[in-house]
C-alpha cells in the first residue's frame, strides 16, 4: 500500500480530533475568520443557547463586505450596511474576539489580509463564512468556506465534522506568455474542465508555471478553485512562500519562525504520493482570457468569438449557452473583442493586491479612461492601499480618470452601492459572472487586471498584448 502523502493529507492528518469509519472526522480549526454579513446568526445562536467563543483568540472578525468604498465613508455611508458593520462591532466586543474595523490600519477583505498579516499561515486549517476561503490555500493551508451553522459550530467547539475529500492535483508545465496571468490560468482550467471539473475534490496546483509564479498570484489561482467545484485550493509551501510571510505582523519571529519554518518544510506533497484525479496543462496554450456568459466555464480566448449553441454537446448546455446569449446581449460567431464597456472594476479577494495594481497602472500610465466609461480601482486592504499610494499608483489612475476607493469588497456582489446599472456591461477581475451578480440586470465580463486595464483605456474587450507591443 503506497503511503506516500500529498500536502492535503499531511496537513488533514495532522488535525484530526477523533476519526469516524468512511473518511469522516473531527477536525480541530487554526483559525476562524469572519465578517458582518455571514456572522450575526452566528453569535445569536451563542447568545440564545448561552455559550461563550470556545477560542477567541483563534478567532478574527473583519468589516469588508457591504461597507461603503468610497473616501471618508462612516457605518452610514452605505445605509443598509449599517446594522451589519454595527452588529459585527458590538458582537466583537461582547465575545471577545479582534476586530479589524473600517477604520483600521489593517482592514481589508479578509482573504487578502489575513494572508498578508501572517493571520493564516502553512499547515493550518482555516474557515470562514465565504466560499472565496479557499484562496488562502495558496499558503500551502486546508481553507475553506462554510455555512452559518457551521460558523456557530466553530464559535462553540474549534472542531467541525468533515468527510475527506479525494485529491485532485493539476499540473501547470511550462512557463505564461506575455499578457497571461495566474487569472487566465484560473479561467482556462475552468473552461477546459467545467466548474463541475473539482467537485468532492481538494486540489493541489504544482507545475514549473506554479513553482514560478509569485505568492499573489497563487493566491489568485486557489481563490477560484470553488469555482472549479472545489472548496479547497492549494500550493504547497516553499521559499515564495516564507519570503511572503517572513516578518509579517503575526507571523511567528524568532525562534518560533525557525521552528515554523522547519516544520513547513515537511508539507509538500511526496514525489510518490498518487492523487485520485490529475489534469495536466501546457501553459503555452494559454492566452489571455475572458468570460461571455453567465458562468465563468463561459470562457473564451480574447481572439475567439461567442461560441454557437447549435455546437454544444448536451441539451442543457444548449439551453444554457442560448439563455446566456440573450442575457448579455451576444450573438452567435461575434468576436468578443470589440465588445464596448461601460465599467471597468479593478478589486475583489481575486485580483487587489500589490501585484495586481502594478501591472493594471503600468498599463494605464499616460493613457485616459475611454469617453463613457467609469472605471474604478479597490485596493484588497488598506495595507495595500497605502502601499500603493507610496509608489504613486494611486496617482498613475487618478491621472488617467479612474476612481480610488478605500478597501472592500466593492463591485465584487453588488453589496454596496458600487454596482453595475442594468444592461451595462463591465469588464471585471472578480471570480463570478452570475446574472445579476454585480447589480440585476447587470453584464458581467472577467478578467485579469491587465485586460481589465486595456478596456478602460479603449472602452472596449482588447487584447492586451497589443497594448503591450
Amino acid at each position: 500500500m503506497n503511503k506516500a502523502k500529498t500536502l492535503f493529507d499531511n496537513i488533514w492528518d495532522a488535525h484530526i480530533a477523533v476519526a469516524r469509519p468512511g473518511g469522516v472526522a473531527l477536525l480541530h480549526i487554526d483559525r476562524h475568520l469572519t465578517h458582518e454579513m455571514t456572522s450575526a446568526r452566528a453569535f445569536d445562536g451563542l447568545r440564545a443557547s448561552k455559550r461563550r467563543v470556545r477560542n477567541p483568540e483563534l478567532t478574527v472578525c473583519v468589516q469588508d463586505h457591504i461597507l461603503a468604498t468610497q473616501s471618508g465613508r462612516r457605518d452610514d455611508s452605505y445605509d443598509k450596511g449599517t446594522p451589519f458593520i454595527r452588529a459585527l462591532r458590538n458582537n466583537a466586543r461582547e465575545f471577545g474576539i479582534r476586530l479589524f474595523d473600517i477604520d483600521d490600519r489593517e482592514q481589508g477583505i479578509v482573504h487578502v489580509m489575513a494572508p498578508e498579516l501572517g493571520i493564516a499561515l502553512p499547515g493550518m486549517t482555516v474557515v470562514c463564512g465565504d466560499s472565496h476561503t479557499c484562496t488562502i490555500g495558496g499558503l500551502g493551508a486546508v481553507a475553506f468556506g462554510i455555512g452559518t451553522s457551521e460558523v456557530e459550530h466553530v464559535f462553540s467547539t474549534q472542531v467541525l465534522v468533515l468527510q475527506k475529500p479525494k485529491r485532485m492535483r493539476v499540473v501547470f508545465l511550462g512557463t505564461l506568455r506575455p499578457g497571461v496571468t495566474p487569472k487566465d490560468l484560473s479561467l482556462y482550467l475552468i473552461g477546459r474542465i467545467g466548474t463541475a471539473g473539482g467537485v468532492g475534490y481538494a486540489t493541489e496546483y504544482a507545475g514549473t508555471a506554479i513553482n514560478a509564479m509569485g505568492m499573489e498570484g497563487r493566491l489568485t489561482l486557489c481563490n477560484m478553485s470553488i469555482e472549479l467545484g472545489s472548496r479547497i485550493g492549494m500550493v504547497a509551501p516553499d521559499d515564495t512562500t516564507y519570503a511572503y510571510l517572513v516578518g509579517s505582523r503575526y507571523a511567528p519571529q524568532g525562534e518560533m519562525w525557525d521552528r515554523a519554518l522547519a516544520h513547513w518544510r515537511t508539507l509538500p506533497s511526496d514525489p510518490a504520493a498518487v492523487f485520485d484525479k490529475e489534469v495536466k496543462i501546457d501553459a503555452k496554450e494559454i492566452a489571455p482570457q475572458i468570460t461571455w456568459g453567465n458562468s465563468p466555464q463561459d470562457v473564451v480566448a480574447v481572439t475567439d468569438v461567442i461560441p454557437d449553441p447549435s455546437h454544444a454537446d448536451t441539451p442543457e448546455r444548449r439551453q444554457s449557452w442560448e439563455r446566456a446569449i440573450r442575457y448579455m446581449g451576444l450573438t452567435p460567431g461575434q468576436p468578443i473583442e470589440g465588445l464596448k464597456v461601460d465599467k471597468v472594476f479593478i478589486g475583489s479577494c481575486t485580483n487587489s493586491r500589490l501585484s495586481d495594481l502594478r501591472a493594471a497602472a503600468a498599463l494605464v500610465k499616460g493613457g485616459k479612461v475611454a469617453k463613457g466609461v467609469l472605471a474604478l480601482v479597490v485596493p484588497g486592504s488598506s495595507t495595500v492601499k497605502r502601499a500603493a499610494e507610496t509608489e504613486g499608483l494611486n496617482r498613475v489612475f487618478l491621472d488617467a480618470g479612474f476612481q480610488w476607493h478605500e478597501a472592500g469588497c466593492s463591485m465584487c456582489a453588488g453589496m454596496n452601492a458600487d454596482k453595475v446599472e442594468p444592461g451595462q456591461r463591465c469588464v471585471a477581475t472578480t471570480n463570478r459572472n452570475f446574472e445579476g451578480r454585480q447589480g440585476p440586470g447587470s453584464r458581467t465580463h472577467l478578467a485579469s487586471p491587465v485586460m481589465a486595464a486595456a478596456a478602460a483605456i479603449t472602452g472596449k474587450i482588447t487584447d492586451v498584448r497589443k497594448m503591450m507591443n
